[in-house]
């Protein structure tokens, strides 16, 4: 006769918890092969996404702290993943973009998250993935809209 889960195992907040931390390891472990890091998958999708935009608006985008982004923009660049360029409404401030370099780089980052994909969520169907997805997508349009006061 099985045991019955252990408390923890019915607590969805702590299984989120348990699950996010599978997961960051496995990314960072697979960007770290790849020679890259998860704030430089997040800067390049993000300029991918979104087009040039300036440090600061890059920051608040990729939830990352403006110093990070300064120090993981600044490792693009030596690798000619991204340029910056002077904003012409405002000299001070930087513009960066995506190169052609860059958006390589991107599709080959795009492909070792797959694979992670596909490792964390081995023991799932096709059918669960999805609605695993619609799920996580829900609860966290919850917490959005929460924030937002909405």
């Amino acid at each position: 006769m099985d045991a019955a889960p252990s408390r923890l195992m019915q607590m969805p907040s702590w299984l989120l918890s348990e699950a996010s931390l599978h997961a960051h390891r496995l990314l960072t472990a697979a960007f770290a092969t790849a020679g890259s890091r998860g704030y430089h998958y997040r800067l390049l999708a993000a300029l991918r996404e979104y087009g040039p935009a300036s440090q600061a608006r890059l920051g608040r985008r990729t939830a990352i702290d403006e110093s990070d982004v300064v120090a993981a923009l600044n490792e693009l660049a030596a690798g000619g993943y991204v340029k910056r360029t002077a904003d012409p409404e405002d000299r001070r401030r930087n513009i960066v973009a995506i190169t052609a370099t860059g958006a390589a780089r991107l599709r080959r980052l795009d492909k070792v998250v797959l694979q992670v994909q596909d490792e964390l969520l081995r023991p799932l169907s096709n059918a669960e993935r999805e609605l695993l997805i619609d799920f996580l997508r829900r609860v966290l349009q919850a917490s959005n809209d929460s924030a937002a006061g909405i």
